[in-house]
């Protein structure tokens, strides 16, 4: 089996049809590191050159799925990088092409021939639910949680599946919001396949597997091109390229300067807590004071 440092992936002792793939930052609820994505995409081309497996299952390690890209760090501290830069101007197009990377790594999982599973426990937040949802289907916990509350800001979901998977109107409540879903809801809304007890997860999810598992792997590669093409039709790949470009404009922004900078003051639970609660974020001329303020005292 190959070996990563932020994922695993095997095919299941009991049903060799079947890959698990897992998210194994347990430590840190699985956050996407810099490694992540394309070890991902390493595990799923894996998967679809054994000629074995039929299908991929798609799990996290600990308490959760996943709780999106680890941030704390970059955010407390001013550490330049691609996707954060502390120098200007903001050069779009580094971020782009760093950020689109990730997006092209996580898309492996929609592209693959063989059908994916994303098997949801605890949260599948931020980055984590563009995981989730590069997955064909989605079977969760009813305690679970999806979303992606960096909506508010700091963030655009650059995988842009929350509309090709919920439609326009849900999509929009989710994005103004930044709301998250418990697994009944998502299944409800039809976002989840299904959603049962968490005691059930792991025996629904597989029995699921199995099934997808007994058809002819020709067959289930032939399906998924057939619906993923309708997609591909209604212009995903265009509207990622946007959505991915956005998503560094909020992190550049004097919104998104604003969040950095209170980050690296008080602290990233802090700015998430903020962030969450409601309260109104800083924008413009506002924002822009606050930075000022930020910036003028004492180094940290």
């Amino acid at each position: 089996m190959p070996h990563y440092s932020t994922v695993q992936i095997e095919q299941d002792a009991q049903f060799p049809r079947v890959a698990r793939l897992l998210l194994n930052r347990p430590e840190r609820l699985n956050a996407i590191n810099e490694h992540m994505p394309a070890e991902i995409r390493a595990a799923v081309e894996w998967a679809n050159t054994n000629d074995e497996v039929h299908v991929i299952v798609v799990e996290g390690a600990g308490k959760g799925f996943c709780g999106g890209y680890d941030l704390a760090d970059f955010a407390e501290q001013h550490k330049d990088h691609p996707c954060q830069q502390e120098g200007h101007p903001w050069d779009p197009m580094v971020d782009y092409g760093q950020m689109k990377h990730y997006t092209d790594d996580f898309m492996s999982l929609w592209r693959s021939a063989k059908p994916t599973i994303a098997k949801v426990h605890g949260a599948a937040v931020a980055g984590g639910s563009d995981i989730a949802l590069c997955c064909d289907l989605l079977v969760m916990a009813e305690d679970a949680r999806i979303g992606y509350m960096p909506t508010r800001v700091w963030g655009c979901p650059t995988t842009a599946m929350w509309t090709f998977r919920l439609g326009p109107t849900r999509a929009k409540q989710l994005m103004f919001t930044g709301d998250v879903l418990d697994g009944r809801t998502a299944a409800d809304w039809g976002l989840a396949n299904t959603a049962v007890p968490a005691g059930e997860l792991e025996s629904t999810t597989m029995a699921l597997a199995n099934r997808i598992a007994g058809v002819p792997r020709s067959h289930l590669a032939m399906h998924k091109l057939v619906v993923n093409q309708v997609m591909l039709n209604m212009g995903l790949e265009q509207t990622q390229m946007l959505a991915t470009l956005f998503d560094g404009i909020t992190r550049h922004n004097p919104e998104g300067l604003w969040f950095r900078r209170y980050a690296q003051e008080a602290g990233f639970k802090a700015a998430v807590a903020w962030r969450d609660s409601g309260r109104p974020i800083p924008q413009a001329d506002e924002a822009r004071a606050l930075i000022a303020q930020m910036e003028s005292g004492p180094p940290r």
